[in-house]
């Protein structure tokens, strides 16, 4: 009889709380089982603001996808992102430790921790540690070195950084519901788990993920994830705008936005109206729907220009040759495309969740691409039978850095301590290196097996 496990992703957004729940087995695809949501009322713009009524909205969307799957669940796999969320490349470089020169899974674990050596501010964290590439002495290009022999391993790392109150308050909150988080990833990197293929990251793809509070970006080139980036516009300030240009209550423009709303108003009938309730028993309101699809398709443009802008920023932008993909909640306004043609001047498509069975007429909507990939990842590890956290206490016999690797190979006796040296990311800025690993870090420790 086959053991089946139960996995479940956790998103936790502005304007949101999925939770997914997930049977996995030694092969096939996840099973989806259950789907619970609720209306988030303890976030802003991806950050804990209310901690007891995350705590309430969290408990009462697992217990909604409990029920749909007629299970109980205690452990999660948790997406983060907002405006605190910050990412840079960095590059490691170790020599090889073995005699033979053979490089060893030891090797890859150091040159990733060299790159991932730089100092921070003292409130902020890395959250992730991708190894995008490496190189053995001069060949470059490499994504697996592991076997490979050389006297020299360099690896270029994208880190994600995130400010250490915000991550702890998300746990704590996702804690206090009577849960235990078993890892972190970022959400536009767990919507393009699920939404991108590997073809589309070799060619060079960026996810544009919309959802309540910001709008979440990555690029891939080469397979690999080169830029993470968030803005803060996304459809609750399209809400926001429906409201108060047509004096509507909140719920109501929301209703208004779901039901009728259009993001490219070339496509509305000018001649078209809908009747909305009036606030606080005044008369009822006739909004002209091509109106509202101007006050829409403004704010949407004003979305993609700051996201293009941050785009921009990348090195690989011009190599994006598959295009954009949206998804997320706020990708499934009508017209949305075409906007998106407009404005980035690429090909671009809707991201459908993927790779899983199950309640797939449900769940095949952008509104669950991040819980989805949550799924995808958390099945990833599982059946790699890694446990997020027992990375740490496999390292601490390893020497992570170059001055105490030097004392251990090769004078075997006490070294004075040495003035910490520099890394630097891509694009040239100095950072100094430091040796000390804190207890966050403990979360990059998966993402090595699968980026």
């Amino acid at each position: 009889m086959k053991k089946i496990n139960r996995i479940v992703g956790l998103d936790i957004g502005t304007t949101k709380v999925c939770a997914i729940i997930a049977e996995i087995s030694a092969e096939g695809p996840p099973k989806i089982v259950g789907i619970g949501n609720a209306t988030s009322e303890g976030l802003f713009q991806g950050v804990v603001v209310n901690l007891e009524s995350t705590i309430k909205s969290v408990r009462k969307a697992v217990e909604e996808a409990q029920l749909m799957s007629a299970t109980t669940v205690t452990d999660v796999y948790l997406g983060i992102a907002g405006e605190h969320i910050k990412s840079l490349n960095s590059k490691g470089v170790v020599a090889i430790s073995n005699s033979d020169g053979e490089i060893t899974k030891i090797d890859v674990e150091r040159v990733i921790d060299s790159a991932k050596a730089i100092k921070l501010p003292t409130d902020r964290q890395i959250i992730h540690a991708i190894p995008q590439k490496y190189i053995v002495d001069e060949q470059k290009g490499i994504k697996d070195p592991i076997g490979m022999s050389g006297s020299r391993l360099e690896a270029e790392v994208h880190l994600v950084t995130g400010a250490i109150t915000y991550v702890k308050n998300l746990a704590k909150g996702v804690e206090k519901a009577g849960l235990n988080v078993k890892g972190f990833i970022l959400q536009p990197l767990a919507s393009s788990y699920a939404t991108l293929s590997e073809d589309e990251k070799k060619l060079g793809v960026v996810v544009l993920d919309i959802g309540g509070g910001t709008t979440d970006i990555a690029i891939f080139t080469d397979e690999s994830i080169r830029f993470t980036g968030s803005v803060a516009i996304a459809g609750e300030m399209v809400t926001q705008d429906i409201s108060k240009v047509f004096g509507i209550s909140y719920e109501q423009a929301e209703i208004a936005k779901r039901k009728h709303g259009v993001a490219d108003k070339t496509t509305v009938s000018e001649k078209d109206f809908i009747e909305i309730p009036g606030l606080n028993n005044r008369p009822t309101k006739k909004i002209s729907l091509y109106e509202l699809s101007s006050v829409i398709e403004a704010r949407i443009k004003e979305l993609f220009q700051h996201s293009l802008e941050q785009m921009q920023r990348s090195p690989d932008f011009d190599h994006l040759h598959a295009g954009l993909v949206l998804t997320g909640g706020g990708s499934i306004l009508p017209g949305i495309e075409n906007v998106a043609r407009e404005v980035f001047e690429m090909e671009v498509v809707k991201g459908l969740p993927q790779k899983f069975v199950g309640l797939s007429d449900v769940a095949k909507s952008p509104v669950f691409a991040t819980g989805v990939g949550l799924v995808l990842y958390g099945s990833e590890l599982e059946r790699n039978g890694i446990s997020f956290w027992e990375q740490e206490e496999e390292k601490k016999p390893v020497a992570i850095t170059p001055e105490k690797e030097k004392t251990v190979t090769e004078t075997q006796k006490p070294v004075p301590p040495k003035p910490e040296g520099e890394t630097k990311t891509e694009d040239g800025e100095s950072f100094e290196k430091i040796s000390d690993e804190s207890f966050i870090d403990k979360i990059i420790r998966y993402l090595k097996y699968f980026f």
